[in-house]
């Protein structure tokens, strides 16, 4: 037993630990919201999500299983509580979905280990094979700072940088919460290829593989990632840059897995472009704080917003859900960034962009809502949480 009172260690982008009755409340209000606004069937589906502890994977899990009844393989690679620190806010959040899966009656496993891994491939496999049957939905939502290629041993580290020259912005301190200038130098070719092999395509790629050569992809299979593409304002570091390279190494590799699963199998693969949300690693990214502080004071206004339960529970009863045709732009995606880049939303985020300084950025953006999110992420400052209560931390799915 590891009873104790938890208290957040924060400093900026930084959360060394998580709270968790926090990340189990979190994790049972996006539940409810999809019991109360999707419609309940049982579809029969198997879902594998590659990157389910947190964010758009989570959701995607939840949202399957309580509106489709879907059994789930979910992977993930977080830590578990030791005697010297919490668990992972991720770890939490998949040991309160197997508390709530189990008491309403579905079934679901989760993995805990390196996805890019063959190993962890091969125990996927046999799990499958044991326990589900063949894969009706796959669903990849990693976002990774490390690769070990499993072919190579080579160990790539991805990085969000502009390619060609510097680029010179605006970012909030998250230090000492302040809008400062903010310079980043390009990429090296080195870099760039690095955060290709991370984040592009070539995973998901050999996921798809395995399965197919152990059979294990039904007919009419639905493959899903997610990507971002955002306004003007962060293109120079994200479309434009690094990971928009990495992006585009996606869009190839699904657009070829499409073509192979629609000839092998009637099966389909797409991506999905989803709005921005708060994460760990979107609170690193220079700009992009500033960015989102100021896009949820202006989506917040008008009704709009979303967080990722919201985005899933839309992509999942409108694009989807079984026996669903998506509705896909003239790229072949399926853009959930819709309301994100609403023209009278895009211009008012400009014009706010220009404006905002040190001085004003409080009023001119819900930074409150932007730190207050980020530590909701570790299970801090949730509603309805006492936390001068003391907690097990060492908890186990």
């Amino acid at each position: 037993m590891a009873v104790q009172i938890v208290k957040p260690r924060i400093r900026g982008f930084i959360c060394t630990n998580a709270h968790p009755a926090g990340c189990q409340k979190n994790v049972q209000n996006q539940i409810e919201l999809v019991k109360r606004s999707m419609s309940h069937k049982d579809a029969g589906l198997n879902a594998l999500i590659i990157g389910a502890s947190q964010g758009y994977g989570l959701a995607s899990r939840i949202a399957l299983t309580w509106a489709y009844g879907a059994k789930t393989l979910g992977l993930l690679y977080e830590r578990p509580a030791d005697s010297r620190r919490t668990a992972t806010a991720g770890y939490y959040n998949t040991v309160a979905f197997h508390q709530q899966a189990s008491h309403d009656g579905f079934f679901a496993e989760s993995l805990n280990g390196d996805a890019f891994s063959d190993e962890v491939k091969q125990e996927s496999i046999r799990r499958i094979k044991a326990n589900f049957g063949k894969i009706d939905v796959l669903v990849y939502s990693i976002a990774a700072p490390r690769r070990i290629h499993p072919h190579t041993g080579e160990s790539h580290h991805s990085v969000l940088k502009p390619i060609g020259e510097s680029y010179t912005g605006k970012t909030i301190d998250l230090h000492r919460e302040v809008v400062v200038p903010v310079t980043i130098e390009p990429a090296s070719e080195q870099e760039i290829s690095d955060t290709v092999a991370v984040m592009g395509g070539e995973d998901l790629e050999m996921w798809v593989s395995a399965l197919a050569e152990a059979d294990l992809l039904a007919p009419a299979v639905t493959v899903v990632a997610y990507t971002y593409i955002g306004s003007a304002l962060t293109w120079p570091i994200y479309r434009d840059g690094t990971i928009g390279k990495a992006k585009d190494d996606l869009k190839v590799r699904v657009d070829a897995l499409h073509q192979r699963l629609v000839n092998e199998l009637g099966g389909n693969a797409y991506i999905s472009v989803n709005k921005a949300v708060v994460t760990q690693a979107s609170a690193a990214i220079p700009v992009v704080p500033l960015y989102i502080s100021i896009l949820y004071d202006i989506m917040n206004a008008q009704g709009i917003n979303e967080a990722p339960i919201g985005q899933m529970k839309r992509l999942f009863s409108e694009h989807l859900g079984p026996g669903m045709q998506p509705q896909l732009d003239g790229e072949r995606y399926i853009r959930l960034d819709d309301r994100e880049l609403q023209r009278e939303v895009t211009d008012a985020v400009t014009g706010r962009w220009e404006q905002i300084n040190t001085d004003n950025f409080h009023e001119l953006s819900d930074y409150a809502g932007f730190r207050r999110r980020f530590r909701n992420l570790f299970g801090f400052e949730v509603e309805a949480v006492d936390y001068d209560e003391a907690v097990e931390t060492a908890l186990a799915f």
